[in-house]
């Protein structure tokens, strides 16, 4: 069988990039939030022409290198309905084919890219991968071949969401346009809550917004006091909640206005706002909403999160009610890692193809 992997020439140029010392965030060193490997992950849906154009456009940004990644899977009971070798063979060239008809759509831009094909259980083969290649940044869509279903995430997509050593841009049906593109970016939307973890995806919206000319709209949703109570709030408590969230406000609204004067020395257009206090995940989406915006660009943690799971409660809210793009950046520890890749090893399967086994 071929090896399933072409390449091309590394790119001559580069996307414009922040100045040495500008648009930095206060809490972090100069590399943070810049992408080295980027993977797509496609399958045989129409939603696989528009994840590639949106890869390509990111990969471009960061000069970074692109991989298209397909895993063919084998049929759910082979020892039921054994799979026949001529069938397989011909869905790895139907594969193949398809895989280099999104290379040279890919290599429309400015990007160096190769593709992929796999064999075996589609989010396991995906994470192992992912993590023996050391890919910064994992493409995918919320939904696969089978199109829409009950769930706002597939059961593939979840399970990478969940599993992928790195940052994940997910893509939504709903983002897609009818011709199976993703809007050019002009908006993009970055929650702020103060915190240097939110904080850290500065350097990379900032770089996405110079490549594509974007606005960066900087936001913040201030959380609802929670004072300990027994029994119906007082005037007192009301009063001391009113207080507290004008206290957030003005603190949100200075800290976004110096991020803000920040950014612009970049030349980046940048535009802030704080909204009312409420709960913070269901008035950022609706805020992504009205905004229409075309990328959100966050944190996978914010100031409380917990780095022991995939995301934070913020973030994964966000992506199980995605309407637009959505980039969640992530560094996680190195125990966390460490148990991924246990897991993964675990669960990875080196499936041989029907031809194989049969000989």
């Amino acid at each position: 069988m071929a090896q399933g992997v072409q390449a091309m020439e590394p790119p001559k140029r580069r996307s414009p990039t922040p100045e040495s010392g500008k648009g930095q965030s206060r809490c972090n060193g100069p590399s943070s939030g810049l992408f080295k490997r980027i993977a797509v992950c496609v399958d045989g849906s129409e939603m696989a022409d528009a994840l590639v154009r949106l890869a390509a456009r990111i990969a471009e940004a960061f000069g970074a290198p692109l991989t298209i990644l397909r895993v063919i899977e084998p049929d759910p009971c082979p020892d039921v309905t054994p799979t026949d070798p001529l069938d397989w063979d011909m869905r790895q060239q139907e594969a193949q084919a398809d895989l280099d008809r999104l290379l040279q759509q890919a290599r429309l831009n400015d990007v160096s890219v190769q593709w992929e094909l796999l064999q075996g259980a589609a989010a396991e083969h995906i994470c192992e991968w992912t993590r023996l290649h050391q890919i910064d940044l994992t493409v995918l869509g919320s939904h696969g071949e089978r199109g829409h279903s009950a769930w706002s995430l597939a059961g593939t997509a979840r399970k990478l969401v969940d599993g992928v050593p790195g940052s994940v841009l997910l893509v939504p049906l709903a983002g897609v346009k009818p011709d199976h593109s993703v809007r050019a970016c002009r908006r993009i939307v970055v929650p702020l809550d103060c915190s240097c973890s939110a904080e850290s995806v500065l350097p990379m919206a900032t770089r996405l917004a110079l490549a594509s000319q974007a606005e960066l709209v900087l936001t913040h949703v201030p959380p609802e006091p929670d004072l300990t109570r027994i029994g119906p709030p007082t005037t007192e408590d009301l009063d001391l909640e009113q207080r507290i969230i004008a206290r957030n406000e003005g603190v949100a609204a200075a800290y976004l206005d110096q991020v803000r004067a920040r950014l612009q020395e970049s030349g980046v257009r940048v535009r802030t706002l704080v909204s009312n206090a409420g709960d913070v995940r269901t008035r950022l989406a609706r805020l992504v909403r009205r905004e229409d915006a075309d990328l959100v660009v966050l944190s996978a943690y914010g100031r409380r999160g917990p780095r022991d799971t995939p995301c934070g409660n913020v973030a994964g809210y966000l992506l199980t009610h995605a309407t637009t793009p959505l980039l969640v950046f992530r560094e996680r520890p190195r125990r966390v890692l460490k148990r991924l890749s246990e897991e993964a090893a675990t669960r990875t399967t080196h499936l041989r193809s029907p031809a194989q086994v049969a000989s």
